[in-house]
């Protein structure tokens, strides 16, 4: 029986970023080194869900999203606390490849009969045009992939919801500006990404990436 390889979105991100990473954290475990993970945006994701939440509860978008974003806010808030939980969350099994994609998605949308990933990202200042692309779009298409999987039929875009700070209060209150930004998604363009993974991960290891911080790093100290 062949080996079932799990990946998320997040291990699919450093495929793209640097094939020797991924090589190397996937078929010998040894991971990227890990500074001190900041706590303030795992703060901010879970008051943004309760946020959310509230509204959904009355079949409503958040304010500042009316008139911004389409469709609803998934219906089903026992469901989605489940998708939330890695441990619980949607997954995806391609037995033929060997491969199960999994994932902790935030939020989602209902648009008539077709439902949209909707992602939360916070960050110090405005995206810049093409960066949600380029960061997010595997991420979004991975989310697509799994929600069109377990029968939930997607459409063509998704959405990131951007929160970040404008200015500071009296009394210590940050006044966040929110941007909704709407990304094309396809679901065969994830699978297409899983096939290329499970391929490099059966042949032997990538030269080091000249751009990759780390393989710089590895090579100035003789690995």
């Amino acid at each position: 029986m062949k080996k079932i390889i799990r990946l998320s979105p997040s291990s699919l991100n450093l495929f793209f970023e640097c094939s020797r990473c991924f090589w190397l954290q996937m078929n010998e475990n040894i991971h990227r080194p890990r500074g001190i993970f900041p706590s303030l945006p795992g703060g901010m994701d879970l008051v943004i869900k309760d946020y959310f939440d509230k509204y959904r509860e009355k079949n409503e978008l958040p304010p500042e999203l009316q008139g911004k974003i389409e469709g609803n806010l998934f219906y089903d808030h026992k469901l989605l606390d489940k998708w939330r939980n890695w441990r619980t969350g949607l997954e995806y099994t391609d037995e033929n490849l060997g491969v199960t994609l999994f994932g902790a998605l935030d939020d989602c949308l209902q648009i008539n009969d077709k439902f949209a990933p909707l992602d939360y990202k916070t960050r110090g200042s405005a995206p810049k045009d093409g960066d949600s692309e380029k960061y997010y779009g595997n991420q979004l298409d991975c989310y697509s992939l799994l929600l069109q999987e377990n029968g939930y039929p997607v459409g063509e875009f998704g959405y990131l919801v951007y929160y970040y700070p404008e200015y500071v209060e009296e009394n210590g209150t940050v006044v966040f500006n929110v941007k909704p930004i709407k990304l094309k998604i396809d679901p065969n363009r994830a699978k297409k990404t899983l096939r290329d993974a499970i391929k490099l991960l059966t042949e032997p290891i990538p030269p080091q990436h000249t751009e990759c911080e780390y393989c710089i790093w590895g090579r100035n100290n003789g690995d």
